[in-house]
């Protein structure tokens, strides 16, 4: 996933995000800090929000339903990558993935899922903080190789 695709995505889901949240056009154009004439450009799918209202929708309204079966259930994160490529942690405890994620493979205490939405990788140590997340496959196995390796030591 690109800054890109994520763009499309809010940009797709802007009116359902305000709607699921009770708020006016004139409200959630004040809230996002644009004008309700932009706002009605994008729910029409006539424009697509600039980067900064996509990142100020996503940290806004992260707990929405609609967002999180957008992005999966840690919205922020997929930002966060976009922006930032990979994260390294160990960053906050997660609920472990019941729903949102799949087991892909296990190293040592370490195990690496993938979202079942956005595809990253992230890799969680037993007690569910994450300590890694990542677009990129080959980095998410060779990360995993590394924790378990530097767990060894």
């Amino acid at each position: 996933m690109n800054r890109e695709q994520v763009i499309h995505i809010i940009s797709d889901k802007m009116k359902l995000i305000r709607t699921e949240n009770g708020f006016s056009q004139d409200k959630m154009a004040e809230i996002l800090g644009i004008s309700k004439k932009t706002l009605v450009q994008i729910e029409k799918g006539r424009t697509l929000p600039g980067w900064n209202t996509v990142v100020a929708v996503t940290a806004l309204f992260h707990q929405s339903e609609v967002l999180q079966n957008s992005l999966g259930d840690e919205p922020l994160e997929v930002i966060r990558l976009v922006t930032f490529e990979h994260g390294v942690g160990p960053v906050n405890r997660t609920l472990g993935g019941k729903v949102w994620w799949k087991d892909i493979r296990s190293a040592g205490s370490y195990t690496l899922q993938q979202n079942l939405i956005s595809q990253h990788y992230r890799i969680l140590d037993p007690q569910r903080f994450r300590w890694f997340s990542t677009f990129d496959e080959k980095e998410a196995y060779h990360r995993l190789e590394e924790l378990r390796d530097d767990r060894k030591s």
